[in-house]
């Protein structure tokens, strides 16, 4: 797994490529981004008109509002990708890999007067520059202790396992709550469900 990287640091970035471009995601793929850890975009469905070339920077943005949510790179595309239920196209090979250097997905970021001919737009290496900026340093990396727990009934350890992982990848992180804290600090716990917290105290609630 893949980590963030600063993509202008200290004086010390890679040369600039020589282009630059604006991705918007399609709808509803910003949740499927942000709530499953990925190292790249995979889009299809894309016509062949200014098509990005591998090494090209990318800004990868969301609409309504118009908001940066990662940065990236052009990667050649690797041949024909899974079936993904987040879109509806990905039985086809993918038209755009981008490989992710830089993710904002959970504090997505203005874009100002920015403005967007299509899913991809030329972007001026001054514009992108811009974007970049507008997510200031990474912030530092810690560690985190995350759990599910789920009551399941069976006859043996084994069987309670299986069933574990049936009803993890049945439900996955839109239905299940994950528990997550720093690493220790466990009274610090919070509930995670759709990417967000989530209140799971029901007296809280009333």
């Amino acid at each position: 797994m893949t980590t963030d990287t600063a993509h202008r640091a200290n004086g010390t970035s890679r040369p600039a490529s020589t282009a630059a471009w604006a991705v918007l995601l399609p709808a509803g793929r910003y949740d499927a981004e942000r709530l499953v850890h990925h190292d790249t975009l995979d889009l299809t469905g894309l016509d062949d008109a200014g098509r990005p070339q591998p090494g090209d920077d990318v800004a990868v943005l969301v609409d309504e509002p118009l908001r940066l949510v990662a940065l990236g790179r052009v990667a050649a595309p690797s041949g024909a990708r899974p079936e993904d239920p987040d879109d509806p196209q990905s039985d086809r090979e993918a038209a755009l890999v981008v490989t992710y250097t830089r993710r904002s997905f959970d504090e997505p970021v203005p874009t100002g007067q920015l403005t967007l001919d299509g899913p991809v737009t030329a972007l001026d290496p001054a514009a992108y520059r811009a974007l970049a900026d507008r997510l200031g340093p990474p912030p530092p990396r810690r560690t985190w202790l995350v759990s599910l727990d789920l009551p399941i009934e069976a006859d043996s350890p084994a069987e309670a396992v299986r069933l574990f992982w049936s009803y993890v990848q049945e439900l996955g992180p839109r239905e299940l709550p994950a528990f997550v804290s720093p690493s220790g600090d466990e009274l610090a716990m919070q509930a995670f469900v759709l990417g967000a917290e989530a209140n799971q105290d029901p007296e809280e609630d009333d």
